[in-house]
Parts: structure tokens; sequence; C-alpha cells
């Protein structure tokens, strides 16, 4: 069996660890209440991000400049997965719900899926990674259904931009599988290099320094934000994405939602509704279909069929 088409629970663990601590950062954002605007906090982040990146690096002694092709890797994943999702996901939240941006953004893997299929021979749409995308999907409009209407008339610009929010992540994680050998470390602070600093440039630009006058006020939360919620998961998500493929990859988002809304209500006392709990057990038995592999399904049918006998 192919880690590809098994990865086993090792694995689990990470995306499970990769995506509590992006889901850290939604809280860590809500306890800060910086006056920083949703752009201004996107670059600050993608600048935090490669900053401690490159301090770990230098630190063990290995050069942060690129080497080869790897400006271009850097260049494209910081465009694919920072500047172009950020700021459009500003945008369109001004125009549509949050609830209705976080559905759309949830067909990330599923696009991911179709692209796969094309563009890799080990990353065919079998039957059973159909079923498990299609299952953690159902889940991810169970969760956030209810809250994608809210936010009255639906604006067909929000829902473009969004679209190609979903197009962009999607296509950056097909790109990381095809960059030969990478350091996971080394991709994960050129993306943000790539991300942070173009955007930092367009904020400081457009509104100058004021942009980021909220900074002092909220410095201890943004760098653990800086360090947990941006720097370690995505050197995680790289290594994931490496080991697994971007079709099972991908899925890592799906369990944003369940993780944001369990820190909720373990650390700000909100309330969780069966509806949620519903969706959550939903999105993770279709994780678990993608990621469990044939063999264990297969015991697992065997077993069930042996206690039917």
């Amino acid at each position: 069996m192919s880690s590809k088409e098994g990865p086993g629970g090792g694995l689990v663990a990470q995306m499970l660890l990769c995506s509590f601590l992006w889901a850290s950062a939604f809280l860590l954002l809500k306890i800060a209440g910086t006056g920083l605007s949703p752009l201004a906090l996107a670059a600050l982040r993608g600048v935090m991000g490669a900053g401690l990146l490159a301090a770990w690096l230098l630190l063990h002694r290995i050069s942060i400049v690129p080497r080869g092709r790897e400006w271009r890797d850097w260049a494209v994943l910081g465009l694919l997965q920072g500047v172009i999702p950020n700021a459009l996901t500003v945008y369109a939240l001004i125009q549509i719900s949050a609830g209705l941006a976080s559905m759309i953004q949830a067909t990330t893997p599923l696009i991911v899926a179709v692209l796969a299929q094309a563009l890799f021979a080990d990353e065919k749409l079998t039957a059973r990674r159909a079923r498990g995308l299609a299952v953690g999907f159902a889940g991810m409009i169970l969760l956030v259904g209810p809250a994608a209407f809210d936010g009255g008339p639906i604006d067909g610009m929000g829902v473009a931009s969004m679209v190609v929010v979903a197009v962009s992540y999607a296509l950056g994680n097909v790109y990381v599988r095809a960059v030969p050998s990478p350091d996971p470390l080394r991709l994960a602070f050129g993306q943000q290099f790539f991300s942070g600093v173009p955007t930092f440039l367009c904020v400081m630009l457009i509104a100058g320094p004021s942009a980021f006058a909220g900074v002092a006020d909220s410095l201890p939360v943004l760098a653990m934000l800086g360090i947990f919620g941006t720097a370690m998961p995505i050197v995680l998500y790289m290594r994931i994405l490496r080991r697994a493929g971007p079709t099972i990859g991908s899925m890592n988002g799906y369990f944003l939602p369940p993780w944001t809304i369990l820190l909720g209500f373990v650390l700000l006392g909100e309330t969780i509704s069966l509806r949620e709990i519903a969706a959550t057990a939903i999105v993770l038995t279709g994780v678990a279909m993608l990621t469990a592999g044939p063999k264990p399904l297969a015991r697992f049918a065997a077993f069930i069929a042996s206690r039917r006998g």
C-alpha cells in the first residue's frame, strides 16, 4: 500500500495538530481585539511568519537565500496561497456573509481532487476518495450552511471572489506536489515571505504606517499568532502535502471549523449546538474514509460481515 492510499494515524495526527494551530489563530485574533484591518493583519501575519522561520533557519545555519528554481516556487506559492486569497477574501467579506464565504472556500478539496486527478497518476479519484470527499463536504455544508445566507442579498462579485480564492488555494496545493524534493521548512519560509512582504508593501502604499497603529496594544497576542497560528502550522502543512498528496492534504481545511467551535466553547464559553456536533462527526467520517486506506476499510467490512454471520 502506498503512503498516498493509506497514510495512517500519524498523518491524521499531524493534520489535527496543524488544523488546531490554524484554528487557534481565529481565537487569538478575537482575544486581541486589534484595530488592524483584515488586509493589514494578513500582511503582518505573513511578515511575522517569514521572520520567525528565517530566524529558525539562520539559527541552524541554513541559508534563507533561494537556490535554483526556489525563486519561482516561493513566488508562485506566495501569490497563490497568500496574496490572492488574502486580498480577495477581504473584498468578499464586504459583499457577502462570512458563512457563505466559508462554504465556498470549503470547496477547495473538491477542486484539488479534480486537478490532481488530471495531473498526477497516483492521485486518481477512486470511488473511496470520492465518497470521502463527498461526506466531508456534506458535513461542511451542514456546519456552515445555515449561516451562509444570513447576510442578506448575495452579491455576485463577492461569490466570484471566493470562488477564485478556492481555486487559488487548490492550485497552490497541487503546485506543492509538483515541487521536486523540497525542504518543507524552506518552502514554508518562502511562501510566507512572498505572501507577507508584497501585501505589507501594498498596505503601506495605500494606507501608510497608520494601518499598523494597533499593533502595540496587542503585541503579546500577535506574537503568539505569528508563532503558533502562522509559522508552525504552515511548516506542518507543507509536510502533510508532500507526504499525503494534495487530495488528502487539502482535507486538512475541513478540521478548521470544528476546532474553532470547540475552542470557542472551552475558552470563550460559546455554545455548541447538536447540528454542529453532528456536522463535525460527518466531517471526521469523511476524512477517515479518505485517509484510512483500502485495507483497513476491507478489514472493517469483513468484521461486520462475520458478526452478521
